[in-house]
């Protein structure tokens, strides 16, 4: 199979044209991103699913060839002649299409996973590749070659009944079925066929044991699941309220983060995948297939901003639920846990996968979950705050626990930490920190005046205070014109730009209008800002990062806010510009507008929503 080089990229598409020394890797930006809000899969614009975790996000991956070309495994379907390629979203849907254009044909795959609301059906776990001819004709290849276990564990191939072909590893069987004839070649299945204009054939792997059987999908059936989804999609995104003047890029990013929820617990996972680089070459490689308490507040915002009130009652209700008010190790949160709800989170390197483009090592599981972030409790208790004022009011047991994590902060706040960018190196006592428990207390305290909810307020009001003294004493350099990462150092941080939208200092005061002048000069770059210098503030890691995408929508929102609102909309539409083909963002940009790692990020889009209605409101 040949795999297409050379990108030529619009708003909407990505055009690319296959050549025999095509590279071994398609870009990370190079991907749509289907799912059925259980696991999701990655599409290259060649045609390849080349991640896939089968059952859940956080499962062991059978296609992983994004992370090794060789030894990942792949599900690889493209036209046998030269083409070039053209990916989208079937509208308003999380169905990816990807068309492909040759001397004598068009074709297409729409590429997508079944909502269903049977829960045995759930468990199926179908993926599903209609292959379609639209002009002339078109010979098509196939190869399906899993490899269980990030291509840790041996498995058997055989037939089945009505020509189904089974992939039976020592913790999970999937079965294939097709509308042509599969080949079994060695540990894959192979298939070749040619297609007539307004032919069609269909791929489907499900997931099968435990009760569910292998079920043939004819044509007719992948036709009836593709009406059901489209509808299933539509109408979930008819209940956004978003009016605004970037709805494309605004309902793509709702429909990304909704494709990130794991349905049966409510938790939002911050990617999908894991260890894609942040840096080509370099070990900045993490898994982020979890569910982050910092992206609490920022999920909740977004998603009754635009009307999504279950999913936002879903999450509280997954966050509140995860709550320790025992003697834990490091207080009454954890920074991340499992979509399950699980705690521990054992971090692993992959050595037999050589990474992404070269990129090791490829880590599972995440020890920054034994780190101690102060900054979680202001995201949580500021979830909960917006949720009590936009959704539903906060039960009583629910207010309990705000009383307790708050009494817990009054008491720790002053605490080093490792900070928001969880760095592994020396702990310091982070401005964004010391920021975010101030939140904490500050909302809990608004919450309380509003619902008239009993509470310690003159402790709680006594702490706050004290924790904005020490940030205007300690966080602000004279030297620098600005407020700084930690106390007793003059390094710049994009945390900082949290400030003003967290409303802890007026977004056109002279300390913070000067702080944004010196970020702007210092940590930014055609509208893309860099988390924090790693020279001048060193992580305990090598290598250097590209900027950090929320940090640039972070930056939009306050030059919206403090009313330079023309640098603000220029800023924005720059930043969109970076977005990926069909409207997708990873963690980070390169030098050279590349899109690096984990991909798409769930931070970003969120921030992506919030910068978007900050600035719709702003430009009246």
């Amino acid at each position: 199979m040949t795999t297409p080089t050379g990108l030529m990229a619009t708003p909407t598409a990505s055009l690319r044209t296959t050549r025999a020394d095509a590279p071994r890797y398609v870009p990370i930006a190079e991907h749509g991103l289907i799912g059925d809000m259980r696991t999701a899969a990655l599409v290259g614009t060649n045609g390849t699913i080349d991640w896939y975790c089968c059952t859940r996000f956080d499962a062991p991956s059978v296609f992983a060839a994004i992370l090794d070309a060789d030894r990942g495994g792949a599900f690889e379907l493209a036209p046998d002649v030269p083409t070039r390629t053209k990916q989208f979203y079937f509208p308003d849907t999380n169905i990816l299409i990807t068309r492909f254009f040759a001397d004598h044909g068009v074709g297409e795959v729409q590429d997508f996973m079944p909502i269903v609301d049977d829960s045995r059906e759930a468990d199926r776990h179908r993926l599903i590749r209609r292959v379609l001819c639209v002009r002339g004709s078109l010979p098509f290849s196939v190869r399906v070659a899993p490899r269980f276990d990030y291509g840790r564990q041996q498995h058997t191939v055989r037939p089945h009944h009505r020509g189904l072909t089974v992939f039976d590893s020592p913790e999970l069987s999937l079965a294939l079925t097709s509308s042509v004839p599969v080949e079994i070649d060695g540990p894959d299945a192979r298939s070749s066929f040619t297609l007539a204009e307004g032919e069609t054939a269909v791929f489907a792997l499900d997931r099968i044991g435990d009760g569910v059987e292998p079920r043939f999908c004819a044509v007719q059936e992948a036709e009836q699941l593709f009406g059901a989804t489209v509808r299933y999609w539509r109408g979930w995104l008819a209940h956004s309220r978003y009016r605004g003047r970037w709805r494309e890029m605004v309902h793509r990013s709702a429909l990304t983060l909704k494709l990130l929820t794991y349905a049966p617990t409510g938790a939002i996972v911050a990617a999908p995948t894991t260890s894609l680089p942040e840096q080509i070459g370099g070990e900045r490689n993490w898994d982020y297939r979890y569910a982050w308490v910092r992206d609490a507040a920022f999920c909740i915002y977004a998603l009754l901003r635009l009307g999504f009130t279950d999913e936002a009652e879903s999450f509280v209700r997954f966050l509140s639920s995860k709550i320790c008010l025992k003697d834990c190790a490091h207080g009454p949160l954890q920074i991340m846990y499992g979509i399950d709800g699980r705690s521990e989170l054992p971090e692993e390197e992959l050595r037999h996968l050589e990474g992404h483009l070269g990129s090791a090592p490829v880590r599972i599981g995440n020890n920054a979950v034994n780190q101690l972030q102060l900054d979680i409790y202001g995201a949580l208790i500021d979830s909960l705050y917006l949720y009590d004022k936009w959704g539903q009011p906060l039960s009583s047991d629910h207010w309990d626990t705000v009383c307790n994590l708050v009494n817990w902060v009054c008491d720790n706040w002053d605490q080093p930490d490792e900070g928001i960018w969880e760095t592994r190196g020396k702990i310091q006592n982070f401005l964004y920190s010391q920021l975010m428990c101030w939140v904490a207390i500050e909302r809990a305290m608004r919450i309380a005046r509003h619902r008239g909810l009993p509470a310690d307020m003159i402790r709680w009001g006594r702490e706050r205070d004290a924790i904005y003294r020490r940030i205007m004493q300690r966080g602000w350099s004279t030297e620098r014109r600005a407020f700084v990462q930690h106390e007793g150092d003059d390094v710049l941080d994009a945390a900082v730009l949290m400030m003003p939208l967290a409303k802890f200092i007026s977004p056109t005061d002279p300390k913070w209008l000067s702080t944004l002048d010196v970020l702007g000069e210092e940590l930014v770059s055609d509208s893309l800002v860099y988390r924090y210098d790693p020279k001048a503030s060193p992580d305990g890691l090598r290598g250097e990062e590209g900027t950090f995408s929320i940090c640039s929508f972070w930056y939009v929102e306050a030059l919206s806010r403090a009313g330079r609102v023309d640098e603000a909309r220029l800023a924005f539409e720059k930043m969109l510009t970076y977005a990926n083909h069909v409207g997708l963002f990873a963690e980070e940009i390169g030098r050279t507008g590349e899109q690096i790692g984990n991909f798409p990020q769930a931070f970003t889009h969120l921030a992506l929503i919030s910068a978007a209605f900050n600035l719709d409101r702003a430009l009246g």
